[in-house]
Protein backbone atom coordinates (compact mmCIF):
# COMPACT_ATOMS: atom_id res chain seq x y z
CA UNK A 1 0.00 0.00 0.00
CA UNK A 2 1.21 3.61 -0.54
CA UNK A 3 3.10 5.09 2.39
CA UNK A 4 0.78 7.08 4.67
CA UNK A 5 1.77 10.28 6.47
CA UNK A 6 2.25 8.26 9.67
CA UNK A 7 4.53 5.85 7.90
CA UNK A 8 6.59 8.69 6.43
CA UNK A 9 6.93 10.18 9.91
CA UNK A 10 8.10 6.81 11.20
CA UNK A 11 10.67 6.71 8.39
CA UNK A 12 11.80 10.17 9.34
CA UNK A 13 12.25 9.22 13.00
CA UNK A 14 14.22 6.10 12.05
CA UNK A 15 16.42 8.17 9.75
CA UNK A 16 17.08 10.67 12.53
CA UNK A 17 18.03 7.90 14.94
CA UNK A 18 20.31 6.36 12.32
CA UNK A 19 21.87 9.75 11.75
CA UNK A 20 22.67 10.04 15.44
CA UNK A 21 24.17 6.55 15.41
CA UNK A 22 26.38 7.49 12.46
CA UNK A 23 27.22 10.97 13.83
CA UNK A 24 25.52 12.63 10.88
CA UNK A 25 23.30 15.70 11.11
CA UNK A 26 19.74 14.43 11.40
CA UNK A 27 18.51 16.96 8.88
CA UNK A 28 20.55 15.31 6.13
CA UNK A 29 18.87 11.94 6.20
CA UNK A 30 15.38 13.26 6.86
CA UNK A 31 15.76 15.58 3.90
CA UNK A 32 16.93 12.64 1.82
CA UNK A 33 13.60 10.91 2.40
CA UNK A 34 11.58 13.88 1.20
CA UNK A 35 13.97 14.76 -1.65
CA UNK A 36 14.34 11.19 -2.84
CA UNK A 37 12.75 9.31 -5.70
CA UNK A 38 9.09 9.40 -6.60
CA UNK A 39 9.15 5.73 -5.55
CA UNK A 40 9.09 6.76 -1.88
CA UNK A 41 5.41 7.62 -2.35
CA UNK A 42 4.75 3.88 -2.50
CA UNK A 43 7.49 1.87 -0.82
CA UNK A 44 9.29 3.95 1.81
CA UNK A 45 13.00 3.86 2.59
CA UNK A 46 13.13 0.23 3.76
CA UNK A 47 11.64 -2.92 2.25
CA UNK A 48 8.37 -3.75 3.97
CA UNK A 49 6.90 -6.16 1.41
CA UNK A 50 8.34 -9.42 0.09
CA UNK A 51 7.32 -11.02 -3.20
CA UNK A 52 8.04 -14.54 -4.37
CA UNK A 53 10.22 -15.29 -7.40
CA UNK A 54 7.16 -16.68 -9.15
CA UNK A 55 5.24 -13.45 -8.52
CA UNK A 56 8.15 -11.35 -9.85
CA UNK A 57 8.47 -13.47 -12.99
CA UNK A 58 4.75 -13.08 -13.65
CA UNK A 59 5.08 -9.33 -13.12
CA UNK A 60 8.06 -9.11 -15.48
CA UNK A 61 6.07 -10.89 -18.18
CA UNK A 62 3.29 -8.36 -17.69
CA UNK A 63 5.79 -5.49 -18.03
CA UNK A 64 7.25 -7.14 -21.13
CA UNK A 65 3.83 -7.11 -22.80
CA UNK A 66 3.60 -3.32 -22.50
CA UNK A 67 6.92 -1.48 -22.07
CA UNK A 68 9.26 -3.05 -24.70
CA UNK A 69 6.64 -3.26 -27.50
CA UNK A 70 5.75 0.42 -27.20
CA UNK A 71 9.43 1.40 -26.93
CA UNK A 72 10.08 -0.71 -30.04
CA UNK A 73 7.25 1.02 -31.93
CA UNK A 74 8.74 4.41 -31.03
CA UNK A 75 12.23 3.44 -32.15
CA UNK A 76 10.88 1.76 -35.30
CA UNK A 77 9.10 4.98 -36.21
CA UNK A 78 12.06 7.19 -35.33
CA UNK A 79 14.66 5.30 -37.34
CA UNK A 80 12.30 4.88 -40.29
CA UNK A 81 11.54 8.60 -40.31
CA UNK A 82 15.18 9.59 -39.83
CA UNK A 83 16.37 7.41 -42.72
CA UNK A 84 13.48 8.29 -45.03
CA UNK A 85 15.95 10.57 -46.81
CA UNK A 86 18.02 7.50 -47.70
CA UNK A 87 15.06 6.04 -49.62
CA UNK A 88 14.05 9.37 -51.13
CA UNK A 89 17.59 9.82 -52.49
CA UNK A 90 17.00 7.19 -55.18
CA UNK A 91 13.25 7.83 -55.69
CA UNK A 92 13.24 11.19 -57.43
CA UNK A 93 14.29 13.56 -54.63
CA UNK A 94 15.30 16.79 -56.40
CA UNK A 95 18.07 17.56 -53.88
CA UNK A 96 21.46 16.12 -54.84
CA UNK A 97 25.21 16.63 -54.44
CA UNK A 98 26.45 18.84 -51.59
CA UNK A 99 22.91 20.06 -50.90
CA UNK A 100 21.98 16.44 -50.12
CA UNK A 101 24.83 16.29 -47.61
CA UNK A 102 23.61 19.50 -45.98
CA UNK A 103 20.03 18.25 -45.75
CA UNK A 104 21.34 15.06 -44.14
CA UNK A 105 23.31 17.20 -41.70
CA UNK A 106 20.30 19.41 -40.81
CA UNK A 107 18.59 16.62 -38.86
CA UNK A 108 21.54 16.26 -36.51
CA UNK A 109 22.02 20.01 -36.12
CA UNK A 110 18.43 20.20 -34.84
CA UNK A 111 19.03 17.13 -32.70
CA UNK A 112 22.17 18.68 -31.20
CA UNK A 113 20.60 22.09 -30.62
CA UNK A 114 17.63 20.72 -28.67
CA UNK A 115 19.14 17.76 -26.77
CA UNK A 116 19.84 19.43 -23.41
CA UNK A 117 16.66 21.59 -23.40
CA UNK A 118 14.48 18.60 -24.26
CA UNK A 119 15.94 16.48 -21.46
CA UNK A 120 15.45 19.30 -18.94
CA UNK A 121 11.82 19.65 -20.03
CA UNK A 122 11.28 15.87 -19.90
CA UNK A 123 12.47 15.76 -16.28
CA UNK A 124 9.98 18.46 -15.33
CA UNK A 125 7.06 16.75 -17.08
CA UNK A 126 5.55 13.27 -17.35
CA UNK A 127 8.13 11.65 -19.60
CA UNK A 128 5.82 9.34 -21.56
CA UNK A 129 3.33 12.13 -22.28
CA UNK A 130 6.17 14.40 -23.40
CA UNK A 131 7.49 11.64 -25.64
CA UNK A 132 4.07 10.99 -27.17
CA UNK A 133 3.59 14.69 -27.96
CA UNK A 134 6.95 14.82 -29.71
CA UNK A 135 6.19 11.73 -31.80
CA UNK A 136 2.87 13.20 -33.01
CA UNK A 137 4.59 16.51 -33.84
CA UNK A 138 7.39 14.88 -35.82
CA UNK A 139 4.84 12.80 -37.74
CA UNK A 140 3.19 16.02 -38.90
CA UNK A 141 6.59 17.52 -39.78
CA UNK A 142 7.53 14.43 -41.79
CA UNK A 143 4.32 14.64 -43.83
CA UNK A 144 5.17 18.26 -44.64
CA UNK A 145 8.35 17.04 -46.38
CA UNK A 146 6.08 16.09 -49.29
CA UNK A 147 5.21 19.78 -49.73
CA UNK A 148 8.77 21.12 -49.61
CA UNK A 149 10.44 20.78 -53.03
CA UNK A 150 13.23 23.32 -52.37
CA UNK A 151 16.49 22.97 -50.50
CA UNK A 152 15.61 25.66 -47.91
CA UNK A 153 12.27 24.13 -46.99
CA UNK A 154 13.73 20.64 -46.77
CA UNK A 155 16.61 21.84 -44.61
CA UNK A 156 14.24 23.59 -42.18
CA UNK A 157 11.95 20.56 -41.88
CA UNK A 158 14.87 18.18 -41.31
CA UNK A 159 16.14 20.54 -38.59
CA UNK A 160 12.74 20.50 -36.83
CA UNK A 161 12.54 16.72 -37.22
CA UNK A 162 15.88 16.38 -35.42
CA UNK A 163 14.63 18.59 -32.57
CA UNK A 164 11.54 16.45 -32.05
CA UNK A 165 13.40 13.14 -32.20
CA UNK A 166 16.22 14.19 -29.83
CA UNK A 167 14.23 13.12 -26.75
CA UNK A 168 13.61 9.52 -27.84
CA UNK A 169 16.68 7.49 -26.83
CA UNK A 170 17.27 9.20 -23.43
CA UNK A 171 13.63 8.79 -22.41
CA UNK A 172 13.49 5.15 -23.49
CA UNK A 173 16.72 4.39 -21.58
CA UNK A 174 15.33 6.02 -18.43
CA UNK A 175 12.04 4.12 -18.74
CA UNK A 176 13.84 0.79 -19.11
CA UNK A 177 16.04 1.55 -16.08
CA UNK A 178 12.92 2.38 -14.01
CA UNK A 179 11.11 -0.88 -14.72
CA UNK A 180 13.92 -3.43 -15.14
CA UNK A 181 16.84 -4.78 -13.13
CA UNK A 182 20.40 -4.31 -14.37
CA UNK A 183 20.51 -7.96 -15.42
CA UNK A 184 17.48 -7.35 -17.67
CA UNK A 185 18.23 -3.92 -19.12
CA UNK A 186 20.57 -4.71 -22.03
CA UNK A 187 18.23 -7.27 -23.57
CA UNK A 188 15.21 -4.93 -23.21
CA UNK A 189 17.14 -2.07 -24.78
CA UNK A 190 18.14 -4.42 -27.61
CA UNK A 191 14.44 -5.23 -28.11
CA UNK A 192 13.74 -1.66 -29.14
CA UNK A 193 17.12 -0.94 -30.73
CA UNK A 194 16.67 -3.97 -33.01
CA UNK A 195 14.18 -1.80 -34.88
CA UNK A 196 17.13 -0.02 -36.51
CA UNK A 197 17.76 -3.19 -38.47
CA UNK A 198 14.15 -4.19 -39.01
CA UNK A 199 13.27 -0.76 -40.39
CA UNK A 200 15.81 -1.34 -43.16
CA UNK A 201 13.90 -4.46 -44.12
CA UNK A 202 10.44 -2.89 -43.79
CA UNK A 203 11.43 0.44 -45.30
CA UNK A 204 13.21 -1.22 -48.20
CA UNK A 205 10.14 -3.25 -49.19
CA UNK A 206 7.76 -0.29 -48.73
CA UNK A 207 10.00 1.93 -50.82
CA UNK A 208 10.27 -0.84 -53.43
CA UNK A 209 6.49 -1.06 -53.67
CA UNK A 210 6.06 2.71 -53.85
CA UNK A 211 8.74 2.93 -56.56
CA UNK A 212 6.28 1.31 -59.00
CA UNK A 213 3.91 4.26 -58.64
CA UNK A 214 3.13 5.86 -62.02
CA UNK A 215 1.21 8.81 -60.60
CA UNK A 216 2.10 12.12 -62.27
CA UNK A 217 0.52 14.20 -59.53
CA UNK A 218 2.71 12.97 -56.69
CA UNK A 219 6.32 11.73 -56.86
CA UNK A 220 7.19 8.38 -55.21
CA UNK A 221 9.41 9.99 -52.55
CA UNK A 222 6.47 12.18 -51.45
CA UNK A 223 4.30 9.10 -50.92
CA UNK A 224 7.01 7.72 -48.61
CA UNK A 225 6.93 10.85 -46.46
CA UNK A 226 3.13 10.90 -46.21
CA UNK A 227 2.93 7.21 -45.25
CA UNK A 228 5.71 7.35 -42.66
CA UNK A 229 4.44 10.60 -41.15
CA UNK A 230 0.95 9.13 -40.71
CA UNK A 231 2.43 6.04 -39.05
CA UNK A 232 4.33 8.25 -36.57
CA UNK A 233 1.15 10.07 -35.56
CA UNK A 234 -0.61 6.75 -34.85
CA UNK A 235 2.34 5.58 -32.70
CA UNK A 236 2.34 8.91 -30.81
CA UNK A 237 -1.33 8.48 -29.91
CA UNK A 238 -0.62 4.94 -28.65
CA UNK A 239 2.17 6.28 -26.42
CA UNK A 240 -0.15 8.86 -24.86
CA UNK A 241 -2.73 6.17 -24.10
CA UNK A 242 -0.65 3.20 -22.95
CA UNK A 243 2.98 4.02 -22.07
CA UNK A 244 3.44 4.68 -18.31
CA UNK A 245 5.67 7.49 -17.03
CA UNK A 246 7.13 5.40 -14.19
CA UNK A 247 6.22 2.40 -12.01
CA UNK A 248 4.41 4.79 -9.65
CA UNK A 249 2.08 5.88 -12.47
CA UNK A 250 1.70 2.54 -14.29
CA UNK A 251 -2.08 2.34 -14.52
CA UNK A 252 -1.97 -1.13 -16.13
CA UNK A 253 -0.53 -2.47 -12.86
CA UNK A 254 -2.44 -2.96 -9.62
CA UNK A 255 -1.24 -1.08 -6.54
CA UNK A 256 0.41 -4.25 -5.25
CA UNK A 257 2.14 -4.80 -8.61
CA UNK A 258 3.45 -1.23 -8.63
CA UNK A 259 5.01 -1.82 -5.22
CA UNK A 260 6.47 -5.12 -6.44
CA UNK A 261 7.87 -3.41 -9.56
CA UNK A 262 9.74 -0.95 -7.35
CA UNK A 263 10.98 -3.60 -4.93
CA UNK A 264 12.31 -5.60 -7.90
CA UNK A 265 14.77 -2.82 -8.78
CA UNK A 266 15.59 -1.68 -5.23
CA UNK A 267 18.80 -3.71 -4.91
CA UNK A 268 20.23 -2.20 -8.10
CA UNK A 269 20.50 1.16 -6.28
CA UNK A 270 19.60 2.98 -9.51
CA UNK A 271 16.43 4.71 -8.30
CA UNK A 272 13.50 5.68 -10.51
CA UNK A 273 12.44 9.29 -11.02
CA UNK A 274 12.82 12.72 -9.40
CA UNK A 275 11.31 15.92 -10.81
CA UNK A 276 13.91 18.22 -9.21
CA UNK A 277 16.93 19.13 -11.32
CA UNK A 278 19.81 18.81 -8.87
CA UNK A 279 22.76 20.92 -9.90
CA UNK A 280 25.08 19.02 -7.59
CA UNK A 281 24.45 15.87 -9.62
CA UNK A 282 25.07 17.59 -12.93
CA UNK A 283 27.96 19.62 -11.56
CA UNK A 284 29.71 18.52 -8.38
CA UNK A 285 29.68 16.33 -5.32
CA UNK A 286 31.88 16.06 -2.28
CA UNK A 287 34.75 13.67 -2.83
CA UNK A 288 33.40 11.15 -0.32
CA UNK A 289 30.84 8.43 0.03
CA UNK A 290 27.44 9.17 1.51
CA UNK A 291 28.47 7.98 4.95
CA UNK A 292 31.20 10.60 5.24
CA UNK A 293 29.45 13.78 4.16
CA UNK A 294 31.35 16.82 5.40
CA UNK A 295 29.63 20.14 4.80
CA UNK A 296 32.89 21.99 5.47
CA UNK A 297 34.91 20.50 2.63
CA UNK A 298 36.65 23.42 0.89
CA UNK A 299 35.56 24.38 -2.63
CA UNK A 300 38.85 23.17 -4.07
CA UNK A 301 37.82 19.59 -3.21
CA UNK A 302 34.50 19.82 -5.04
CA UNK A 303 34.52 18.12 -8.40
CA UNK A 304 32.22 18.11 -11.37
CA UNK A 305 30.65 14.69 -11.15
CA UNK A 306 28.85 14.17 -14.41
CA UNK A 307 31.42 16.04 -16.49
CA UNK A 308 34.66 15.30 -14.63
CA UNK A 309 34.31 11.54 -14.48
CA UNK A 310 36.74 10.14 -17.04
CA UNK A 311 34.24 7.37 -17.82
CA UNK A 312 31.72 9.93 -19.03
CA UNK A 313 34.14 11.29 -21.58
CA UNK A 314 35.25 7.84 -22.67
CA UNK A 315 31.57 7.01 -23.33
CA UNK A 316 31.19 10.30 -25.21
CA UNK A 317 34.21 9.46 -27.39
CA UNK A 318 32.98 5.89 -27.90
CA UNK A 319 29.61 7.28 -29.00
CA UNK A 320 31.36 9.63 -31.43
CA UNK A 321 33.38 6.81 -32.97
CA UNK A 322 30.15 4.84 -33.54
CA UNK A 323 28.06 7.78 -34.73
CA UNK A 324 30.38 9.07 -37.43
CA UNK A 325 30.01 5.82 -39.41
CA UNK A 326 26.28 5.86 -38.63
CA UNK A 327 25.86 9.36 -40.08
CA UNK A 328 27.58 8.23 -43.26
CA UNK A 329 25.96 4.84 -43.78
CA UNK A 330 22.39 5.70 -42.73
CA UNK A 331 22.24 8.25 -45.57
CA UNK A 332 24.60 6.73 -48.15
CA UNK A 333 24.22 2.94 -47.90
CA UNK A 334 21.73 2.76 -50.77
CA UNK A 335 23.90 5.03 -52.90
CA UNK A 336 26.89 2.73 -52.20
CA UNK A 337 24.94 -0.39 -53.21
CA UNK A 338 23.64 1.31 -56.36
CA UNK A 339 27.25 2.19 -57.27
CA UNK A 340 27.95 -1.55 -57.66
CA UNK A 341 25.87 -1.43 -60.84
CA UNK A 342 22.34 -2.15 -59.62
CA UNK A 343 19.16 -0.31 -60.58
CA UNK A 344 17.21 1.76 -58.04
CA UNK A 345 14.58 -0.96 -57.60
CA UNK A 346 17.23 -3.66 -57.18
CA UNK A 347 19.04 -1.49 -54.65
CA UNK A 348 15.93 -1.12 -52.47
CA UNK A 349 15.51 -4.91 -52.28
CA UNK A 350 19.22 -5.68 -51.86
CA UNK A 351 19.51 -3.29 -48.91
CA UNK A 352 17.08 -5.35 -46.80
CA UNK A 353 19.37 -8.29 -45.81
CA UNK A 354 21.74 -5.79 -44.18
CA UNK A 355 18.93 -4.77 -41.86
CA UNK A 356 18.31 -8.37 -40.89
CA UNK A 357 22.01 -8.92 -40.12
CA UNK A 358 22.03 -5.77 -37.96
CA UNK A 359 18.87 -6.89 -36.12
CA UNK A 360 20.28 -10.32 -35.31
CA UNK A 361 23.54 -8.82 -34.02
CA UNK A 362 21.61 -6.39 -31.81
CA UNK A 363 19.58 -9.20 -30.22
CA UNK A 364 22.69 -11.30 -29.72
CA UNK A 365 24.60 -8.44 -28.05
CA UNK A 366 21.67 -7.68 -25.73
CA UNK A 367 21.30 -11.34 -24.77
CA UNK A 368 25.03 -11.82 -24.15
CA UNK A 369 25.30 -8.56 -22.22
CA UNK A 370 22.64 -9.57 -19.68
CA UNK A 371 23.60 -13.24 -19.51
CA UNK A 372 27.27 -12.49 -18.76
CA UNK A 373 26.68 -9.18 -16.96
CA UNK A 374 28.97 -7.53 -19.50
CA UNK A 375 28.61 -4.35 -21.53
CA UNK A 376 31.91 -3.75 -23.31
CA UNK A 377 32.69 -7.24 -24.66
CA UNK A 378 29.45 -7.35 -26.75
CA UNK A 379 30.46 -4.01 -28.28
CA UNK A 380 33.64 -5.65 -29.56
CA UNK A 381 31.53 -8.49 -31.03
CA UNK A 382 29.57 -5.86 -32.99
CA UNK A 383 32.60 -3.92 -34.21
CA UNK A 384 34.84 -6.68 -35.57
CA UNK A 385 32.57 -7.67 -38.54
CA UNK A 386 32.24 -4.00 -39.53
CA UNK A 387 36.02 -3.56 -39.52
CA UNK A 388 36.35 -6.67 -41.71
CA UNK A 389 33.60 -5.43 -44.05
CA UNK A 390 35.18 -1.99 -44.39
CA UNK A 391 38.53 -3.57 -45.24
CA UNK A 392 36.81 -5.69 -47.93
CA UNK A 393 35.10 -2.66 -49.49
CA UNK A 394 38.45 -0.86 -49.64
CA UNK A 395 40.33 -3.89 -50.98
CA UNK A 396 37.69 -4.74 -53.61
CA UNK A 397 37.53 -1.18 -54.97
CA UNK A 398 36.89 -1.11 -58.70
CA UNK A 399 36.29 -4.86 -59.03
CA UNK A 400 33.22 -6.51 -60.54
CA UNK A 401 32.73 -8.89 -57.62
CA UNK A 402 29.21 -7.76 -56.78
CA UNK A 403 28.51 -10.67 -54.44
CA UNK A 404 31.60 -10.03 -52.31
CA UNK A 405 30.88 -6.29 -52.21
CA UNK A 406 27.28 -6.89 -51.08
CA UNK A 407 28.50 -9.32 -48.41
CA UNK A 408 30.90 -6.63 -47.17
CA UNK A 409 28.06 -4.08 -46.97
CA UNK A 410 26.01 -6.51 -44.89
CA UNK A 411 28.95 -7.06 -42.51
CA UNK A 412 29.41 -3.31 -42.11
CA UNK A 413 25.88 -3.02 -40.70
CA UNK A 414 26.70 -4.88 -37.47
CA UNK A 415 28.43 -1.89 -35.82
CA UNK A 416 25.11 -0.21 -34.98
CA UNK A 417 24.55 -2.75 -32.19
CA UNK A 418 27.39 -1.10 -30.27
CA UNK A 419 25.26 1.97 -29.61
CA UNK A 420 22.48 -0.11 -28.03
CA UNK A 421 25.03 -1.54 -25.58
CA UNK A 422 26.33 1.97 -24.84
CA UNK A 423 22.75 2.90 -23.92
CA UNK A 424 22.63 -0.16 -21.65
CA UNK A 425 25.98 0.86 -20.14
CA UNK A 426 24.52 4.27 -19.21
CA UNK A 427 21.42 2.67 -17.71
CA UNK A 428 23.44 0.21 -15.59
CA UNK A 429 26.32 2.44 -14.50
CA UNK A 430 24.65 5.73 -13.58
CA UNK A 431 22.49 6.61 -10.58
CA UNK A 432 20.78 9.83 -9.52
CA UNK A 433 18.00 11.01 -11.84
CA UNK A 434 19.61 14.34 -12.75
CA UNK A 435 22.94 12.65 -13.40
CA UNK A 436 21.24 10.02 -15.59
CA UNK A 437 19.53 12.74 -17.60
CA UNK A 438 22.79 14.70 -17.93
CA UNK A 439 24.92 11.77 -19.08
CA UNK A 440 22.24 10.48 -21.44
CA UNK A 441 22.02 13.96 -22.94
CA UNK A 442 25.81 14.16 -23.30
CA UNK A 443 25.79 10.77 -25.01
CA UNK A 444 23.12 11.92 -27.46
CA UNK A 445 24.95 15.19 -28.10
CA UNK A 446 27.98 13.08 -29.04
CA UNK A 447 25.64 10.98 -31.22
CA UNK A 448 24.48 14.13 -33.03
CA UNK A 449 27.99 15.54 -33.46
CA UNK A 450 29.22 12.21 -34.80
CA UNK A 451 26.36 11.98 -37.28
CA UNK A 452 26.95 15.56 -38.42
CA UNK A 453 30.58 14.69 -39.11
CA UNK A 454 29.50 11.42 -40.70
CA UNK A 455 27.31 13.13 -43.32
CA UNK A 456 30.43 14.94 -44.54
CA UNK A 457 32.60 11.80 -44.55
CA UNK A 458 31.25 10.63 -47.91
CA UNK A 459 31.99 13.56 -50.21
CA UNK A 460 30.58 13.82 -53.77
CA UNK A 461 34.13 14.18 -55.13
CA UNK A 462 34.96 10.70 -53.74
CA UNK A 463 32.04 8.99 -55.53
CA UNK A 464 31.43 6.24 -56.41
CA UNK A 465 34.03 4.44 -54.29
CA UNK A 466 34.02 6.79 -51.26
CA UNK A 467 37.33 5.25 -50.18
CA UNK A 468 38.30 8.01 -47.66
CA UNK A 469 34.95 7.51 -45.89
CA UNK A 470 35.41 3.74 -45.72
CA UNK A 471 38.95 4.15 -44.32
CA UNK A 472 37.58 6.54 -41.68
CA UNK A 473 35.04 3.91 -40.58
CA UNK A 474 37.74 1.26 -40.27
CA UNK A 475 40.03 3.49 -38.18
CA UNK A 476 37.30 4.88 -35.90
CA UNK A 477 35.87 1.50 -34.95
CA UNK A 478 39.33 0.09 -34.28
CA UNK A 479 39.87 2.95 -31.80
CA UNK A 480 36.53 2.13 -30.17
CA UNK A 481 37.65 -1.42 -29.40
CA UNK A 482 40.47 -0.05 -27.23
CA UNK A 483 38.10 2.45 -25.57
CA UNK A 484 35.72 -0.39 -24.70
CA UNK A 485 38.45 -2.43 -23.05
CA UNK A 486 39.62 0.61 -21.07
CA UNK A 487 36.09 1.36 -19.79
CA UNK A 488 35.63 -2.24 -18.72
CA UNK A 489 38.90 -2.20 -16.79
CA UNK A 490 38.00 1.07 -15.02
CA UNK A 491 34.60 -0.22 -13.85
CA UNK A 492 35.97 -3.50 -12.55
CA UNK A 493 38.69 -1.58 -10.70
CA UNK A 494 36.09 0.76 -9.14
CA UNK A 495 34.06 -2.22 -7.93
CA UNK A 496 37.11 -3.73 -6.25
CA UNK A 497 37.90 -0.45 -4.46
CA UNK A 498 34.26 -0.05 -3.42
CA UNK A 499 34.08 -3.55 -1.93
CA UNK A 500 37.16 -2.80 0.19
CA UNK A 501 35.72 0.56 1.30
CA UNK A 502 32.44 -1.06 2.32
CA UNK A 503 34.23 -3.75 4.33
CA UNK A 504 36.28 -1.10 6.13
CA UNK A 505 33.18 0.94 6.92
CA UNK A 506 31.31 -2.16 8.10
CA UNK A 507 34.15 -2.98 10.50
CA UNK A 508 34.46 0.60 11.71
CA UNK A 509 30.73 0.88 12.45
CA UNK A 510 30.49 -2.61 13.94
CA UNK A 511 27.74 -3.55 11.51
CA UNK A 512 26.40 -7.06 10.97
CA UNK A 513 25.40 -8.35 7.54
CA UNK A 514 21.82 -7.55 8.45
CA UNK A 515 22.79 -3.92 9.15
CA UNK A 516 24.49 -3.69 5.77
CA UNK A 517 21.41 -5.04 4.00
CA UNK A 518 19.19 -2.57 5.87
CA UNK A 519 21.37 0.34 4.78
CA UNK A 520 21.49 -0.96 1.23
CA UNK A 521 17.70 -0.95 1.08
CA UNK A 522 17.45 2.54 2.55
CA UNK A 523 19.84 3.99 -0.02
CA UNK A 524 18.02 2.59 -3.06
CA UNK A 525 15.46 5.37 -3.57
CA UNK A 526 17.24 8.39 -2.07
CA UNK A 527 18.10 9.72 -5.55
CA UNK A 528 21.82 9.52 -4.85
CA UNK A 529 24.45 9.35 -7.57
CA UNK A 530 26.52 6.23 -8.12
CA UNK A 531 29.54 8.00 -6.61
CA UNK A 532 27.64 9.07 -3.50
CA UNK A 533 26.13 5.64 -2.90
CA UNK A 534 28.77 3.14 -1.77
CA UNK A 535 26.31 0.26 -2.32
CA UNK A 536 26.17 0.93 -6.07
CA UNK A 537 27.86 -1.76 -8.19
CA UNK A 538 29.17 -0.96 -11.67
CA UNK A 539 28.77 -3.25 -14.68
CA UNK A 540 31.78 -4.04 -16.87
Amino acid sequence: MPASIDKLEDEKRRDMQSALDEKRPASELSNDVYDGDEALQLVGAERTAQFSEEYNLKLRRKLDRVIPPICAAVYFTQFLDKTSLNYASIMGLPITGQNYNLVSLAFYVGFLTWEFPTMYISQKTRVAKYLGGNVILWGAILMLHAAAPTFGGFFALRFLLGMCESCVAPILIILISMFYKKSEQASRISWFYVMNGLTQVFGGFVAYGVSFSTSRSIAPYKIIYILLGGLAIVVGICILIWLPDSPVHASFLTKEERIAALERVRDDQGGTENKHFKKEQARFIHCTFYFHVDTHIPPSLKVWEAVSDVRTWLIVIATLTTSIPNGALSNFSNIIIKSFGYTSKQTLILSTPGGLVAALMTLFCGYWSDKKNERMIPIIFALVPTIVGSAMLIGLKGTSQKGALLFAVYLVGTFGSALSVIYAWNASNTSGHTKKVTINAMTLVAFALGNIAGTETFQPKDAPGYIPGKIAILVLLTVQIFLSLLLRWINLRLNKKRRLALEEHKERQGWTDKDVERERQRHAFLDMTDKQNMFFVYTG
